[in-house]
């Protein structure tokens, strides 16, 4: 059985932006919530911590890979009219509301929060930290979140249109 390249960039797309979706979903729901309830510096250390963790050549393929995976599958498939414009919607989706949200909303928050020295910070500049960097990245987040999730339905229902 020969599995032609169209098919794995399809497999691709759809298993990309599904674990985005999930990742997504679960630090919205499981991780935000969780370190929100630490104090001031527990919450800016963790979050520190998990941004410069996860900054990895496995996550930013995975995570990134759909904003060119779901523009080529589009491009595989335009010759299904309705597919084609699912396949379409969620690329357009998951670029804006996760690539771009990302780099022009979640990224520039990060990089405050990386070059601040929380050891050297008062209780003072640490709440004020938390409140310019908290609810703006759960925002753009939430953004990120609903977009994942509706690009990735948006792919399993091409595929049922695919049939």
């Amino acid at each position: 059985m020969e599995v032609n390249f169209k098919i794995i960039i399809l497999i691709l797309s759809i298993l990309f932006t599904g674990l985005t979706a999930g990742l997504c979903f679960t630090w919205s729901n499981a991780v935000s919530p969780g370190i929100g309830r630490l104090d001031n510096i527990g919450f800016l250390k963790a979050f520190q911590a998990m941004n410069r963790a996860i900054i990895n050549g496995k996550f930013m393929i995975v995570f990134m890979g759909p904003t060119v995976l779901l523009f080529l599958t589009t491009y595989l498939f335009r010759n299904t009219n309705t597919v084609f414009w699912l396949f379409l919607a969620a690329a357009i989706l998951f670029f804006v509301g996760v690539g771009l949200v990302t780099v022009f909303g979640n990224v520039p928050l990060n990089e405050i929060l990386d070059a601040s020295s929380l050891g050297l910070l008062s209780k003072l500049e640490l709440q004020e930290l938390r409140d310019k960097f908290e609810q703006p990245w759960n925002r753009w987040h939430t953004i990120r979140t609903a977009s994942s999730f509706i690009s990735f339905l948006l792919l399993l229902v091409g595929i049922l249109y695919s049939k």
